[in-house]
């Protein structure tokens, strides 16, 4: 998944940041999440999800506090394939 965040990223994702973080989490205890976080710029995001399909990786990243407070703006998931 990649997605991009909101200006302002750092004062805007304060109030939604501990629900943000605990539900990642949960993701990656339930092994759903393998890893996410920000570019070193605060401009993007990046996650990896080993998920059944892709619609269930665009309802995590849509129940997440991030996109549903506008702190993600947008997002596209990618289908990969692991080589090794």
């Amino acid at each position: 998944m990649w997605g991009s965040y909101c200006d302002n990223v750092l004062e805007k994702r304060a109030p939604y940041r501990q629900a943000h973080l605990d539900g990642l989490a949960a993701q990656k205890e339930s092994g759903v999440l393998i890893t996410i976080g920000p570019t070193k710029d605060l401009i993007k995001v990046f996650g990896i999800y080993e998920a059944e399909d892709e619609a269930t990786v665009h309802q995590l990243v849509e129940a997440d506090p991030y996109w549903k407070n506008g702190v993600w703006t947008e997002y596209y998931i990618k289908e990969w394939i692991q080589a090794f």
